[in-house]
């Protein structure tokens, strides 16, 4: 591990609460992997894995803290019997790898995955996706999300955006006393995988949208569905009723909250706050925000739900469908406390934490096809050893 890594797991850094971080340096790829559990008391911890370029390694190492104890609050909310982890790939540069060094990163990663024994099952994330898991899942059994014609769940965006779409309905109900979207304006910022399933289904519900990303390509499907497009530097100031980040997070901060022009915010990006003092912000101007937790969590409950708990798909559409009930418990406990949502949902995952029992194995789970798993195969998973934990 690196002279700058080691710093970025200094005291200084924030993390109160995580069970244990690690970070390593893959012995194929010779790139930084950071996994960070942030807890198991529900189940063995679940969460993505980012491939990405950070600015510095401190903030890839804040990035997977905030993103695992993110995580423990979504699956915990989602009423799901998991924990919270993230694994993070600082990469040197933006461009990802491709080939036979994608091959021998994915490795490693699983390496890094299955070295911790099932406490942490991995899915996709930024710069992953269902193929990655199945080259993942030849050195783990621990992954999630591999193709459907592999066994596995595949994309889980479709269902995140699923999930966002019956929290709109919660936001707009809180918001305007209907929760009908029909008509509604919405500001759809990133179209990417999540993003543009969202704009089609708000589409499909009769909704008005405008519409942006970073990617000018993307101005294809704000044509194909009559949306209005506007330049990413001005979708924060578009007039509209609820305003739904589908990008990156920590879009929210004391400069731009001033900015914005709509009734509510509820979009399925993660970490959509810079920082909690945010949510006061918002409040004080009037602007109801969702938790990005309770709103994006049709993903995790998806893939856990046909991989690990075999469920058929009218017990996953009703578990999507109490994404509602839940946000309207954190609204109406936000209002009669008169706390910011962001409060109320720590508090009710909080709850749901502590009552949970420890689970036993920390993290048995039905085999998966893996190669590594595969009769026959006796070669033993690699990984450096942690040269930090906490």
């Amino acid at each position: 591990m690196t002279a700058a890594l080691e710093e970025a797991l200094s005291p200084n850094l924030p993390n109160p609460s995580h069970e244990l971080v690690q970070v390593a340096r893959g012995r194929r790829s010779g790139l930084a992997i950071i996994l960070a559990i942030h807890s198991t008391a529900l189940g063995p911890a679940a969460g993505g894995c980012r491939i990405t370029h950070y600015p510095d390694p401190a903030a890839a190492v804040a990035d997977a803290l905030r993103l695992a104890a993110a995580m423990t609050e979504k699956n915990a909310l989602a009423g799901l019997e998991h924990g919270g982890a993230k694994a993070v790939v600082a990469l040197p540069r933006a461009a990802r790898p491709v080939g036979a060094e994608r091959t021998a990163l994915l490795h490693d990663l699983g390496d890094a995955i299955e070295s911790l024994g099932g406490r942490y099952i991995a899915g996709p994330d930024i710069g992953s996706g269902p193929a990655d898991m199945s080259v993942i899942g030849e050195r783990t059994v621990h992954v999630c999300c591999r193709p459907v014609e592999e066994g596995g769940s595949g994309d889980s965006s479709l269902h995140t955006a699923r999930g966002t779409l019956a929290a709109l309905g919660a936001v707009a109900e809180e918001a305007f006393g209907s929760s009908e979207l029909a008509g509604r304006t919405f500001g759809v910022i990133g179209l990417g995988a999540v993003g543009a399933h969202v704009a089609r289904l708000l589409n499909r519900v009769g909704a008005r949208l405008i519409v942006t990303d970073i990617d000018p390509a993307t101005r294809s499907l704000a044509e194909e569905l009559g949306a209005t497009w506007v330049d990413p530097g001005d979708a924060l100031a578009a007039e509209v009723d609820i305003l739904v980040p589908a990008a990156f997070g920590g879009l929210l901060t004391a400069r731009t909250v001033p900015r914005l022009r709509c009734a509510a915010v509820a979009g399925p990006a993660n970490n959509q706050l810079d920082e909690p003092a945010t949510a006061r912000l918002l409040a004080a101007r009037g602007i109801l925000w969702a938790p990005d937790v309770v709103v994006s969590a049709g993903g995790v409950i998806h893939a856990t739900g046909v991989e690990l708990r075999r469920e058929s798909a009218e017990q996953l559409t009703k578990r999507l469908s109490r994404i509602t009930a839940t946000l309207r418990q954190v609204f109406h406990t936000a209002r009669t406390r008169g706390t910011t949502p962001a409060d109320a949902a720590t508090e009710l995952a909080g709850q749901r934490v502590r009552q949970g029992v420890p689970h036993p194995t920390h993290g048995a789970m039905p085999p998966l096809t893996s190669r590594a798993a595969r009769p026959g195969n006796t070669e033993p998973p690699t990984f450096n050893p942690p040269t930090k934990e906490s």
